[in-house]
This record gives C-alpha cells, sequence and structure tokens, in this order.
C-alpha cells in the first residue's frame, strides 16, 4: 500500500506486505513487512503482521519527535557543561572562523 502523496525516488525496492505512509518519501529500499513514514522515510519494522489494511496511524512511532527529544538532551547537557566552565572560569571566549578556518591558540588537537 502506497499512502497519498508519497513519492518514491528511484529505482528501489519496496518489501512484500510493506506500506507507505502518506507523504512519505522513500530515498532507500524498504525491507518486508515494514511500514515507511515522514520526509525522508524512516522505516518501521512490525512486530506482528496484519490480516488487513492498518490506517491506525496513532499507533506509529514519532520518528522525528524522538530525533528532536534526544537533541534536546543533548542540548541541555552541553549547557550545563558551559554553565560549570563560565563558574570556574573556564570558558573561552566563542569566536567565529575567519574566513573559513579557525584560528587562535585556545583550543588544540
Amino acid at each position: 500500500m502506497v499512502g497519498a502523496g508519497a513519492k518514491i525516488l528511484g529505482a528501489i525496492t519496496i518489501g512484500d506486505d510493506s506500506r507507505i505512509g502518506a507523504n512519505a518519501v522513500v530515498v532507500k529500499p524498504v525491507p518486508a513487512n515494514s511500514v515507511v513514514v515522514g520526509v525522508p522515510g524512516q522505516v518501521v519494522v512490525r512486530t506482528q503482521r496484519q490480516s488487513s489494511v492498518d490506517l491506525n496511524h496513532t499507533n506509529l512511532p514519532d520518528t522525528l519527535g524522538t530525533a528532536v527529544a534526544q537533541h534536546l538532551e543533548r542540548v541541555e547537557e552541553l549547557e550545563e557543561k558551559v554553565a560549570i566552565h563560565h563558574h570556574y572560569g573556564l570558558a573561552h571566549q566563542v569566536h567565529a572562523p575567519l574566513g573559513g578556518a579557525w584560528r587562535g591558540d585556545d583550543f588544540q588537537i
């Protein structure tokens, strides 16, 4: 089943008994018994075979929401580290690269 407005870009194999969600953009092969949702399409492997058409989209995982939540957690961790560095006077002035290259002796590789 391919949902309304979905796009399959290129010569891509869609596995047996798979479903492409509405407006999803498929950019890589889809394994059998899967559901593809989102842009770009994220593959969700189903654990149970469906005997009829399953259109209950509320049961699909929110892959983008999960990714955003993970990024927010990481940002909070980094902000805590920066706050600790500022508290102990360890923070350096953050500056943008000049001419496409970082310059200065405030960092080492």
